[in-house]
This record gives C-alpha cells, sequence and structure tokens, in this order.
C-alpha cells in the first residue's frame, strides 16, 4: 500500500538526498514545473541533496544547459547523473568495439561522441554505417513519431552480424508537452525480442546509481541508501530502480501514467491501486505533481 501525499515538504525531513528524475517530473520536455523547482530549492535548503537522475543520452552539462532554457534554476539541484555519461563511458571502454552504426537525432544527440576525460586511453571511437560496424550506439530513433517497427530490417542484419546495442537511455516513451514520442528503450526492447543483446546503461539499471552516488561523494558529501529517496513517474524505471537500490520512492502519478491513475490534482486512490497490482509494483509514498 502507498501513501499518498499533498507536498514532498510532508516527508522531506526524513532523507538526506533525493534522486530526481527530469522529464516528468521537473519539466515537461518543454518547460518546467514550477511547483517542482520550488520544492526542490526548498529542500536544499534545508540541508537536502539533489542530484538529477535522468535518462538523457546527453552528457550532463549539456543536459544542464537543455533545462536552464526551460526554466530550471541552478538553485534546483546539486548534481545531474545521466545514463548519457554512464553509456558514454561504457563506449569508450570499447564495450560495443570501435567502429559504431549511431542511431539518433542528429545535431540533438551529437553531444554524445564528445571526449570523455575521465577514460584513460579511450577507444577512439569512428561513426560508420551499419554494414561496417562492429556495434550499435542508439539515443534513440530517428523519427521519435515513427513505428519502431520502421527498424527491423536493420536490426535482422544487425542481430545475424552478432552486434551488441548499448542503450544510451532505457526510457520506452516520453510526453514532450502533449505529444508521446518513443525513445532508445522502445528500440532496445525490440532488439531482444528480435535475438539481439542490448546493454543498458540508466535507471533502472546500477550503472546510473552508481554514478548519481560518485556525484553526491564528489560534493564531499556521504549518505547511505537509506537515507536516499528516489523520485519519478516511470514505473519500470525511476520507482522500480529505486526499489532494487533498496531506496524509498516518490512516485509521480501525474506523468506517464497519469491516465491509468486517474490523476487530475491528486491520484485516485482506488485506480493507483490497481494500476499498482498491474504492474506487480509498490512505491512508499504517491502524489499527482511533484510539489
Amino acid at each position: 500500500m502507498t501513501q499518498i501525499i499533498s507536498n514532498f515538504a510532508e516527508i522531506s525531513t526524513r532523507y538526506d538526498a533525493a534522486f530526481v528524475d527530469l522529464w516528468g517530473c521537473i519539466h515537461n520536455g518543454i518547460r518546467a514545473h514550477d511547483a517542482a523547482v520550488q520544492a526542490m530549492q526548498a529542500y536544499r535548503a534545508e540541508g537536502g541533496i539533489v542530484v538529477l537522475v535522468t535518462n538523457s543520452p546527453r552528457p550532463w552539462d549539456s543536459v544542464a544547459r537543455q533545462i536552464s532554457d526551460m526554466g530550471v534554476p541552478d538553485d534546483a539541484w546539486d548534481a545531474i547523473a545521466t545514463s548519457g555519461d554512464s553509456a558514454r563511458a561504457a563506449m569508450y571502454h570499447g564495450i560495443v568495439g570501435q567502429k559504431v552504426w549511431f542511431m539518433g537525432e542528429s545535431p540533438r544527440d551529437d553531444d554524445f561522441f564528445k571526449p570523455l576525460k575521465i577514460i584513460d586511453d579511450p577507444v577512439d571511437i569512428q561513426k560508420v554505417p551499419l554494414e561496417h560496424a562492429e556495434g550499435i550506439v542508439c539515443c534513440g530513433p530517428f523519427d521519435p513519431l515513427a513505428d519502431v517497427d520502421v527498424n527491423r530490417p536493420e536490426f535482422l542484419y544487425a542481430k545475424e552480424k552478432g552486434l551488441k546495442l548499448l542503450c544510451a537511455n532505457p526510457d520506452i516513451v516520453v510526453d514532450r508537452g502533449d505529444v508521446r514520442e518513443w525513445c532508445a528503450g522502445a528500440l532496445a526492447a525490440l532488439y531482444t525480442e528480435m535475438g539481439g543483446e542490448s546493454l543498458y546503461f540508466g535507471k533502472p539499471h546500477p550503472p546510473i546509481y552508481d554514478l548519481a552516488r560518485r556525484r553526491i561523494a564528489a560534493l564531499g558529501k556521504s549518505v547511505s541508501d537509506g537515507n536516499i529517496i528516489a523520485i519519478g513517474d516511470g514505473i519500470r524505471t525511476d520507482i522500480l530502480g529505486g526499489l532494487q537500490e533498496d531506496m524509498d520512492t516518490l512516485f509521480i502519478t501525474g506523468g506517464l501514467a497519469a491516465a491509468e491513475t486517474k490523476t487530475t490534482v491528486q491520484p485516485d486512490p482506488d485506480a493507483l491501486s490497481d494500476y499498482l497490482q498491474s504492474e506487480n509494483m509498490s512505491a512508499t509514498f504517491s502524489i499527482g505533481q511533484l510539489r
């Protein structure tokens, strides 16, 4: 049974740090949610640490610029951990080879291939056509509105060659304003379904949480997992990831699951219970929107 709360301040003093999702919680892909920003500012003013943990395939500094343009001020967060940075480290260690076929939107996703200075002797990554590739780097679909099945011919060829797919964003979908878009996770799921091997580095998988903990350590802080709360609207990413890391969770029901939980201002308790049961999931707390 999840506890429905009215605002984060009701429970915030229980935690020294929060791992907070971005898309669907802090912004909607176009502009910031003012109430969420104010909640994080208030939490930080009380000494809480806010690490924005996002399945964005971008480097953290690129995300910082992006959310600033959306209206998220620097004083609403302490650090950013992206699936992109976690995946980039793996790529530059050669996990999918040197010659890679890139899936994503240019120029939006080009920052993924920026040099990563924390890696000693990085692999010299080269983007090549699929027929010359040793692996696949997937930041997302070429067209986020197109059905992912359009990629089946290329994936069949890649699977027969034994190529691994590095998934830089495990999210299946996101809502950009009122428009739902496919993400890299949908492509990775299709490739796996077809018999290919997909490698994941964002939520709910461990590498991004390890990176988030390192972000806290870089601040000169030490926080145990029991004093961290994971906040997000993705039941199979944010909430599952938090559970797997033995953290308490705050489920934002007014994001991806707004229809299923009948969320207006707050979720309908019965609909929320039915949804969590259908997903075979639980959340420590739930709220309509982060505020």
